[in-house]
């Protein structure tokens, strides 16, 4: 999966040593984990609170309970798709890609998240998972990829690296939580005519530009990352690799087209949270397809 490990042919020079002694490449990847990590934590931290607020709040007035079974199924989906993240990486797109779709569905889940709607709240969660599963364990496989296999600094390549995500862990959760809740804030909201009670979406917004920043910073300092995570792992030969992406997308095909073609008003709810007799609670957002989304949670 995920795991590959370098060769000394795709690592940079062991004569790099222009960040702190270490490649100019692990300070791309320090600040792209920080700012993904800013806005993971930044947004987590208050997600159930937004969730459970009352709707005269701003919040989407959900039970305890209820809120605290999505927030559990979406924080354990975020790492249980690293498995096929890693996978896609290592046999399809190669890391450096994989961690570039990843930010951009990040940024695009948080962005979403902004919108104050039902079906883009659920969207946007949706949209972290898969964008969090591709990115978060190929940019560690990238870190090990600048470094030769006897290079002596990649274990302190990757305590740095792993100080980067304790500081945007840091520094996420205390810029969102002043703007999802500060009454000053809210009150300056009000003052300039717009609703106080938006300053949630204002938090997710952040979390939003925080992964932005950081998809840019990537791809300007992509330069200095040499052949790292750039291809996938070889193929046993051409024909393989064209066998694979085929299975790949009948695979993709079968996941997100079941249900297909179905229609009609009786199958289409919109924004349904209904309750059925067997005690679980169908969350459903309709955008044309009436599967595109269902998470089913014990209430």
């Amino acid at each position: 999966m995920a795991a590959s490990t370098a060769t000394a042919g795709m690592a940079p020079t062991s004569s790099d040593k222009s960040f702190f002694g270490h490649p100019r490449g692990l300070s791309t990847l320090f600040f792209s984990e920080m700012w993904e990590r800013f806005s993971y934590y930044g947004m987590r931290g208050f997600l159930i609170l937004y969730m459970t607020a009352p709707v005269e709040m701003g919040g989407l007035g959900l039970g305890t309970a209820t809120g605290a079974a999505i927030y559990g199924t979406y924080t354990s989906m975020v790492y249980l798709l690293s498995l096929p993240g890693g996978w896609i990486a290592d046999r399809l797109i190669g890391q450096r890609k994989a961690v570039l779709y990843g930010g951009i569905l990040i940024a695009s889940g948080h962005f979403s998240l902004a919108f104050p709607a039902n079906a883009t709240f659920y969207l946007g969660l949706i949209l972290i998972v898969f964008g969090t599963g591709l990115l978060k364990p190929n940019i560690s496989v990238i870190v090990g990829q600048l470094y030769s296999q006897k290079d002596i600094r990649r274990d302190s390549g990757f305590s740095i690296f792993y100080m980067g995500i304790n500081l945007g862990a840091f520094i996420g959760p205390l810029i969102t939580g002043l703007l999802a809740q500060d009454e000053g804030f809210r009150g300056w909201l009000g003052s300039m005519g717009m609703n106080p009670n938006s300053s949630w979406h204002w938090a997710f917004g952040a979390a939003g530009v925080g992964m932005t920043l950081g998809l840019i910073q990537y791809v300007l300092g992509s330069r200095h990352l040499g052949e790292a995570g750039l291809k996938p792992s070889p193929a046993s030969s051409p024909e393989a690799f064209d066998r694979l992406k085929k299975k790949s997308t009948m695979w993709f095909a079968a996941a997100g087209g079941d249900g297909r073609g179905r229609s009609g008003a009786g199958q289409r709810q919109h924004h349904d949270h209904s309750r059925g007799s067997d005690g679980w609670i169908s969350l459903r957002a309709d955008c044309g397809h009436p599967r595109i989304f269902r998470l089913a949670v014990h209430g």
